[in-house]
């Protein structure tokens, strides 16, 4: 129960790492900002962010679950990953602390919507704010591809969970702009203070992150990798 409680704060703490990574930080406040001002009631325009983070949530889970589904429905890489992780998951690790300090760039999708999109879909109030965040979800940055695909899919394989994990990482996703809306909201920050706070607490947390990966990851390929070398 304790392992599992573990694992599971660790999609939540990867879905955190995401959202304040440097390309969806930006876009996050932005839309946040830009969303709450298309409405006048403040309910409403928390109502605007938590619809947006919503859109970012399930657009992770349901991304995750049809890649972890594929994988583990193939008896192959089923049996391979239940047999084989603790092999692999050192030298996974060590690339992801890697991409987390910036020695790796992975590549990203460099796509974005209109202008004039985006202003329709803030306009369709919450459906639209779900719908722009279900869609900004999908532009990955090098740290957050890192996170997503070498991070949270290894270990929701790893665990046979298509669902919980996924839904943890999203959660993980929508917090930090679920705060974003509320400090915006309340006028305690401005926009350009907020992203500059913000992005001094992810360099920091990305790098303790990173130094956590590849100290785990030096101690998996130690205990699992070098025995077979001898």
């Amino acid at each position: 129960m304790v392992e599992w409680l573990l694992i599971l704060a660790s999609a939540l703490w990867f879905g955190v790492l995401t959202s304040i990574s440097p390309c969806p930080l930006a876009s996050n406040i932005a839309a946040v900002s830009f969303l709450s001002k298309q409405v006048e009631k403040p309910t409403k325009s928390m109502l605007m962010g938590a619809s947006y983070s919503a859109g970012r949530m399930l657009s992770y889970i349901v991304l995750a679950a049809l890649l972890l589904h594929s994988a583990m429905s193939a008896p192959q890489i089923s049996n391979f990953l239940q047999t084989q992780m603790n092999m692999i998951l050192g030298p996974i690790l060590l690339f992801v602390g890697a991409c987390l300090f910036g020695w790796i760039s992975l590549p990203t999708s460099n796509w974005s919507i209109s202008n004039q999109l985006q202003q329709r879909l803030a306009k369709r109030g919450q459906i639209g704010a779900f719908s722009l965040g279900s869609i900004f979800a999908l532009s990955f940055c090098p740290t957050s591809a890192a996170l997503f695909f070498a991070s949270l899919l290894p270990l929701a394989m790893a665990q046979q969970s298509s669902f919980w994990l996924p839904a943890a990482y999203g959660v993980g996703t929508a917090l930090p702009v679920l705060i974003f809306a509320l400090l915006l909201q309340l006028g305690t920050v401005k926009v350009a203070t907020l992203f500059k706070q913000v992005t001094l607490i992810e360099k920091i947390t990305r790098r303790l992150s990173g130094a956590i990966f590849i100290a785990a990851g030096c101690y998996y390929c130690w205990y699992y990798l070098i025995p077979l070398m001898r």
